[in-house]
């Protein structure tokens, strides 16, 4: 047993006590908390030991992705506590998105006594097991038979057995205390969030100033033992062949070596695709994926070209792919050999994945390049030349186009000043984002594990607390609007900037496939509406700026990101008919002449 020495105030139910003092004992260190009764024994552990810096988010779908951006940030596990019955529900978005982006989150959720479940009881509902699909390890712990005894004996006798209630409540605390380390070592391990539900019986506000006394489990939670990887046979066919493209998706800043980078860019059989969220940068790279792809689309050779760029081995690493295109394409036009490098694991994204090498990107590179030659080949020179092309064109395009989205992300993404942290929305935000070159010293980051919309400003503001330079959120008006409650809360860095491009609907739909100018899908699928958010920053505190003119716009950035005494949020209103028109023309412009030759 290990007595945790301390003056302070603890709650007096036992379990409580071991949920606190092992989240202490293994260094979680940022507590979320969205108030309630039902999870007071907790509250009070947590907001009374001043090793724990508590964050007070009244919505609970919110807190989560509040919780997700600073863990976002740390990579170390954060705790979500929340009371009993729907509150739960409300982490389960925030949940799926820390599951598919690797993001250890620990959901401490209070709950009813077992059995005042499905008895008409208020505020109760199934809570075990809640996040089943989406979840590294979920379970629940006992509920303590010396707190509320007389409950016990009323409702749950057969708790009690034969036994002492001492020894009885050994057994409990026992479970308890493996239960919590096993989980807690699994969100560190396996960067994947994990369930506690814990089950408080009334009274739920006693407190006392009796150190707690806990057996800290030692942490034997076995991690699965990693092969000897023969790459041997693996650096035979990467050397043989001609056409190796390299693939890489989500990925966080300085993650892998530039020396390993610039290694990949002289070779004259590669071509290295990157997204804006790969954070990887390099002149010989291709970071406008559609851009490259659409023109092969348009063009009268397509089924030349696309063979042509077809490549024998496909390399990825890193999250999940923004580009439909890409993805299309490389579904249609599989590799013979597709690896995937990730020590957690791989999605089989284009159907004809290979072999997964379970090691970080860095780990996989200094070994592999190491044995790499360089073959002759004109894979990269071809498609580099219609990239420097593309190029060309898009700059001439730029200048010629009206007001619109497009614009608006040209010089939104153009204003950012070095060494921010951009935090890009999902839907038609991050696709823009694509086209379009950023500063190589920005931090970029969205939320892609599941893609929603529903909590990037929620994220974008945890996010921020953490990162050395200042944040800018680049947003659409639907994921906005539709977040707003992220607004709701204390902690904004008065540095904290928002850019609104609000074009007065779900503008993504009118350049999806399938649509149509009728009055079902305005009301269905575009959702138009006249909202602004002037009034939102008014209640919130921001300074607030809207802009509806190309000349507006450049002026509001001179001075959008100076210091000041509150955080900033510029609402640049665009034309919600004209944006599809100018992206569809843009990808028209770029491809005429380009590859019809």
């Amino acid at each position: 047993m290990h007595r945790i020495f301390t003056s302070m105030k603890h709650s007096n139910i036992p379990c409580a006590q071991s949920v606190v003092q092992y989240c202490k004992a293994r260094d979680i260190q940022n507590i979320v908390i969205s108030p309630g009764s039902r999870n007071a024994p907790l509250i009070i552990g947590f907001s009374e030991d001043p090793f724990f810096k508590c964050f007070s988010i009244v919505d609970e779908r919110c807190a989560a992705f509040f919780a997700l951006g600073i863990a976002q940030q740390l990579m170390t596990p954060v705790a979500l506590v929340c009371t009993s019955g729907s509150a739960l529900l409300n982490y389960y978005p925030a949940i799926s998105e820390a599951f598919y982006s690797n993001i250890p989150l620990v959901v401490l959720s209070a709950d009813r006594p077992t059995y005042k479940i499905d008895v008409g009881d208020g505020q109760t509902i199934r809570q075990d097991n809640v996040f089943e699909n989406h979840i590294g390890y979920s379970a629940s712990l006992r509920q303590d038979v010396v707190h509320a005894t007389d409950r016990i004996r009323k409702y749950r006798p057969d708790w009690l057995s034969t036994d002492s209630m001492e020894t009885v409540q050994m057994g409990v605390q026992k479970y308890n205390e493996i239960t919590l380390n096993t989980a807690i070592s699994i969100a560190w391990r396996s960067k994947r969030p994990v369930h506690i539900n814990i089950p408080f019986e009334e009274p739920l506000y006693g407190t006392t100033t009796q150190t707690p006394l806990i057996a800290l489990q030692d942490d034997k939670v076995e991690v699965a033992a990693r092969s000897d990887q023969d790459l041997k046979k693996f650096v035979k066919i990467w050397n043989g062949s001609a056409r190796k493209m390299i693939l890489v998706g989500v990925n966080r800043p300085d993650e892998v070596a530039q020396s390993y980078l610039d290694q990949l860019a002289k070779d004259p059989s590669v071509i290295v695709l990157t997204e804006t969220t790969s954070n990887l940068h390099h002149p010989n790279f291709f970071p406008s994926i559609d851009s490259l792809i659409a023109p092969i689309e348009k063009s009268d050779h397509k089924e030349a070209l696309f063979q042509k760029l077809q490549p024998e081995v496909l390399l990825t690493f890193g999250g999940m792919i923004v580009s439909k295109k890409i993805k299309a394409f490389l579904r249609a036009y599989q590799p013979k050999h597709h690896w995937h490098v990730d020590e957690q694991g791989a999605f089989d994204t284009f159907f004809c994945l290979s072999h997964h090498f379970n090691l970080r990107a860095n780990e996989f590179f200094q070994d592999f390049l190491a044995e790499v030659s360089f073959p002759e080949s004109d894979y990269y020179s071809y498609w580099q030349g219609i990239k420097m092309t593309m190029e060309a064109k898009r700059e001439t395009y730029l200048k010629k186009i009206l007001f619109s989205d497009m614009k608006a992300f040209q010089i939104g993404l153009a204003s950012i000043p070095p060494k921010y942290q951009l935090q890009l929305a999902n839907s038609s935000t991050v696709r823009y984002a694509q086209l379009f070159d950023l500063d190589n010293s920005l931090d970029v980051f969205c939320n892609r594990g599941s893609s929603g919309i529903d909590g990037s400003t929620s994220t974008a503001i945890g996010a921020s607390l953490y990162h050395k330079s200042p944040t800018v959120l680049m947003t659409g008006d639907l994921g906005f609007f539709y977040d707003s409650n992220a607004l709701w809360n204390n902690y904004i860095r008065r540095d904290f900037r928002i850019i609104l491009v609000n074009n007065k609907g779900g503008g993504i739909f009118r350049i999806l496939p399938g649509s149509e100018d009728s009055g079902n899908f305005e009301t269905y699928f575009e959702t138009t509406h006249r909202l602004t958010a002037r009034a939102l920053c008014e209640m919130y505190g921001f300074q607030y700026l809207q802009v509806n003119s190309m000349k507006k716009m450049q002026k509001a950035f001179k001075t959008f990101y100076d210091d000041g005494d509150r955080p900033k949020l510029i609402e640049i209103m665009t034309p919600r008919i004209l944006n599809d028109k100018i992206l569809f023309t843009y990808f028209d412009f770029i491809s005429s002449g380009i590859i019809n030759h």
